[in-house]
């Protein structure tokens, strides 16, 4: 299986994709990179994005991720993320009633901390939605 490597996306809630694929193109905290057999080892921070799953030259999977950790080896990429829903199950109108609760929630924030938290999840569904949007 020289002309893959093997990709394995986990979340907390479960593990969503364990194969052997072309290429993954996974969004790194200093910009996107692709995955290929015989890639250079790397660790790397994952921001809010889609990861894309490559077979027979074309997408096969897109998932949303939210934070988290990538590491590649030649023969591997696994992504460790906070959050992964594929694009395909993210409900457009549940995001926009989450984001408005949220807009809400920091209104109301009394602490730094609790503003950043919140603002956080601001972040991840905004992202949500610029998914939703695009694939439209």
């Amino acid at each position: 299986m020289a002309d893959t490597v093997e990709f394995e996306l986990v979340s907390p809630e479960r593990l969503l994709l364990s194969r052997a694929v072309e290429m993954v193109v996974v969004p790194g905290e200093e910009g996107d990179f692709g995955v290929l057999p015989g890639h250079a080892k790397l660790i790397s921070a994952v921001r809010p994005g889609v990861i894309e799953v490559y077979e027979g030259d074309k997408v096969t999977d897109r998932i949303f991720v939210a934070g988290g950790f990538a590491e590649v080896t030649a023969e591997r990429c696994t992504v460790l993320a906070e959050i992964a829903v594929p694009v395909a199950e993210i409900d457009r109108g549940r995001v926009e009633q989450d984001l408005r609760n949220l807009i809400d929630e920091l209104a109301a924030a009394k602490s730094d901390d609790d503003r950043a938290s919140v603002a956080s999840k601001i972040a991840v569904a905004e992202g949500m939605l610029q998914v939703v949007s695009a694939a439209r």
